[in-house]
């Protein structure tokens, strides 16, 4: 599906998570050419960190195309980060990472 940009960076026991997910992300109330444009957005996201999730958060129609993300959690250099996400047509999508 989209493809997802991460960029984790530690500094002083604090990881900075920058994620841009390339997605559509129409609610499905747009007209082109008179017709609507079907429903496909992100309903539902998770970063790990080592493996263990840090954030899990259920996401609408109301965030833009491509939307970005940014984090901050405790960690270090070398710490493991993955995103996952699923959307309303039950496409999923993930990204892994290590801190630098």
């Amino acid at each position: 599906m989209g493809k997802i940009k991460l960029k984790p960076k530690a500094r002083k026991g604090v990881i900075g998570i920058k994620a841009l997910i390339t997605h559509p992300m129409e609610t499905g109330q747009r007209k082109k050419k008179g017709k609507l444009v079907p429903a496909n957005h992100i309903t539902h996201m998770t970063v790990s960190h080592n493996g263990n999730v840090v954030v899990d958060a259920d996401i609408g129609a109301t965030i833009s195309k491509n939307p970005y993300f940014k984090f901050h959690i405790a960690g270090a250099k070398g710490d493991t980060i993955e995103l996952t996400y699923k959307d309303n047509n039950g496409k999923t999508g993930s990204a892994t990472a290590k801190s630098k």
